[in-house]
């Protein structure tokens, strides 16, 4: 039996914000743009992968309580939501592409102790999203 990872989410509170973000900085392409009794779902994914990054409202759930609703809405503006890790063969190239694209930089590329470089920044809805690859030698 083979298992592989399909989709993960992001909750997002502006999806037209979102996708400018994850398209046009990351460089994701749309697979999927779906709207339901009032929600949208884009589906995003890197053109080598079949792993989809999926752009949802902070609680998606139609039979959600609106307490419930506000409740994961600050969440998700506070940043407390998490994000998403990607993996990239060149972290300095990927840093600089994004940041001039208008990325709130929350790390700038360093190396962990833990066997990879990293950088970080923030989404539009306030979600970290991570950026590594192994460290130079």
């Amino acid at each position: 039996m083979d298992i592989e990872l399909a989709q993960c989410f992001i909750a997002v509170d502006d999806t037209d914000k979102a996708l400018t973000f994850y398209r046009d900085a990351l460089g994701l392409e749309v697979r999927n743009d779906v709207g339901w009794e009032g929600m949208r779902w884009v589906t995003l994914g890197a053109p080598s992968q079949n792993v989809e990054v999926v752009l949802e409202p902070p609680l998606a759930d139609p039979g959600a309580s609106e307490a419930d609703r506000r409740a994961a809405a600050e969440l998700l503006a506070k940043g407390m939501l998490r994000g998403v890790n990607f993996r990239t063969d060149d972290v300095d190239a990927t840093f600089e592409k994004i940041r001039s694209a208008g990325g709130e930089v929350l790390q700038e590329p360093m190396d962990q102790p833990y066997g990879v470089r990293d950088c970080a920044f923030r989404d539009p809805a306030g979600n970290m999203i991570r950026f590594n690859s192994a460290r130079r030698k």
